[in-house]
């Protein structure tokens, strides 16, 4: 294993059974065709049961519509930047050409997803407590307060709880299509609400932003439709 994944590894506090799922989970799709994205799908549901897990220890008067906000805080792109810059994430990083030339490693998107694929490459090699460890790990010194709640939500939070408030299922997003080079590509992200029978699409620079803007449109159309 190249020493930059070694060290990687010490810093994660997880010694991987399969080097390779950690080799993955550094390899932007603009490198190879083996690249993260598939860990990073995985290790954004992990990511956001462990914080969950965390914060129904730690804040146990929160009611259930603030827990989902405190988590929102604490599972956006800037807090997981954050974090990926701490462990060192861009030493490691594999970049195509373009996307190395263009900044790519000091891109907060690419840092952050990196991180979660990452936690996915943890879940796959040693199962759930292990990448739950990791996430509480991680998040030992990231400040968690009820205060979190008063801060503003975006879409993807504000359709959660909107459906939450009603005892409906959490929307299912999805990326339709990718376009573009590798190191400018768009993200075409379907949301869908089967309850509703509603399905609306949004566009954005990473898979984050698309989603983001997919629920945006869908909270347009449930306003619309008075819902």
């Amino acid at each position: 294993m190249q020493p930059g994944l070694l060290a990687l590894q010490a810093r994660l506090q997880h010694v991987f059974s399969d080097p390779s799922l950690l080799q993955r989970a550094t390899t932007h799709r603009s490198f190879s065709a083996d690249h993260n994205e598939r860990l990073e799908f995985l290790g954004d549901s992990v990511l956001n049961l462990a914080v969950a897990s965390l914060l129904y220890q730690r804040l146990a008067d929160l009611p259930e519509g603030d827990l989902s906000r405190v988590r929102a805080n604490l599972v956006k792109q800037d807090t997981l930047h954050q974090l990926a810059l701490g462990l060192k994430i861009s030493e490691v990083l594999r970049l195509g050409e373009g996307e190395s030339k263009s900044g790519g490693q000091q891109r907060p998107s690419i840092l952050a997803d990196a991180l979660e694929a990452l936690i996915g490459a943890v879940y796959l090699d040693a199962g759930y407590a292990s990448a739950e460890a990791l996430v509480h790990r991680l998040f030992q010194g990231v400040e968690i307060n009820p205060q979190m709640q008063a801060a503003a939500k975006d879409p993807k939070t504000a359709l959660q709880e909107w459906l939450q408030g009603r005892k409906m299922k959490l929307p299912q997003y999805r990326v339709v299509a990718t376009v573009g080079a590798a190191h400018r590509q768009t993200f075409d992200v379907e949301c869908d609400i089967p309850e509703l029978g509603l399905t609306e699409r949004g566009i954005g620079g990473s898979r984050r932003a698309g989603e983001q803007a997919a629920a945006a449109a869908m909270l347009a159309t449930l306003k619309a439709k008075k819902l």
